[in-house]
């Protein structure tokens, strides 16, 4: 049985739907940041981690590879063109989404040191955010981002675009807004997001 480490207001939610999607037995830690069973896991003390016997694995977009390859579902086989393409998708979300919107929750909600917060960095962050937004909506065919399969990056661009949403940011176009609402219609999103305490 898989471990996994984190909360659920946090990148431990891709984990927690991506175990839902497979349909694998796991036990979910509720653990947050620096907590002292994770930070005995994972020296830099972040979340999620995820622990499949005597592994650890850290860093959300791993553990969802490493999981879609063992597993062999929501992921293109690997050496193959649609994996690179599935792949070079996966990392545009990471570069041009999640990183955008951890910049900004970084200076907006005091993770940093005061001396280091830059809260204006919020206006040019959700600029440059609904920008490539508009690019990814011009790629998208649906029903998912490469088609007819729904793969990791799903996981990723669902997850942003639901952070983007409590976040404030601009997610107006149409197109993503309905694909969005759709993937958080899954089953397996359902259930990962019951693990939501009040």
């Amino acid at each position: 049985m898989y471990k996994l480490y984190g909360t659920v207001r946090s990148r431990a939610f891709r984990v927690l739907w991506m175990l839902e999607e497979l349909g694998e037995p796991y036990e979910l830690i509720e653990a947050g940041p620096h907590h002292p069973e994770v930070l005995a896991l994972n020296t830099s003390g972040k979340i999620p981690v995820l622990v499949d016997g005597d592994a650890v694995i850290t860093d959300s977009t791993a553990m969802l590879t490493y999981l879609a390859d063992k597993h062999g579902k929501l992921t293109s086989p690997a050496g193959t063109v649609d994996r690179a393409h599935q792949d070079a998708l996966t990392h545009t979300l990471l570069d041009e989404f999640d990183s955008i919107l951890w910049t900004a929750a970084r200076h907006n909600m005091k993770y940093l040191p005061k001396e280091h917060q830059m809260p204006e960095i919020a206006a040019s962050s959700k600029w440059e955010f609904e920008r490539n937004l508009s690019r990814l909506s011009d790629r998208f065919s649906g029903p998912f981002l490469q088609g007819d399969s729904f793969t990791i990056a799903d996981i990723v661009a669902t997850h942003c675009l639901n952070w983007a949403l409590v976040a404030d940011f601009p997610v107006s176009d149409k197109t993503l807004r309905t694909y969005a609402k759709e993937m958080r219609e899954r089953e397996g999103f359902k259930r990962a997001f019951a693990h939501l305490k009040d």
